[in-house]
């Protein structure tokens, strides 16, 4: 059975850095790109949450349709899951249902006192993931 990277990927340039990454040590490692958009939705409702979640999930597939062109130019094997789950908690799923090696996501360069007093996903990744979490930092 191959490797398996699970990517972070929600179209930033810092997803698009961590999208190279994983290339990268796919390549070495022989291993297949899990590419995941995990997002928070709110319980249904109906009416405007019914919309709500839907303009989410169309975020979703439109992100993770930037990153198709360049997989399928690297060669490397790869699957896109949205996942509804917050986002720390949904890579980590991901990761232990596919028995990951390591999960790879991007920064943004924020301040670190801003990322957590907002909640930066890789901030959060890094204490309840089980398997190794790179994080990539922003090439702006």
């Amino acid at each position: 059975m191959a490797r398996t990277i699970v990517l972070g990927y929600d179209g930033s340039n810092g997803a698009a850095g961590a999208l190279e990454k994983a290339i990268e040590l796919a390549k070495i490692e022989a291993a297949r790109i899990v590419v995941v958009f995990a997002y928070e939705i709110p319980a249904a409702y109906g009416g405007e949450t019914g919309d709500y979640r839907r303009a989410v999930r169309e975020r979703a597939e439109e992100a993770t349709a930037k990153a198709v062109p360049r997989l399928e130019e690297s060669g490397v094997e790869f699957t896109v899951e949205l996942v509804p789950e917050r986002p720390a908690h949904g890579l980590v799923s991901v990761a232990e249902k596919t028995g990951a090696s390591m999960i790879v996501v991007g920064t943004n360069g924020e301040h670190p006192i801003k990322g957590v007093v907002l909640g930066s996903v890789a901030h959060k990744l890094l204490h309840v993931s089980h398997v190794p979490v790179l994080v990539v930092p922003t090439t702006e």
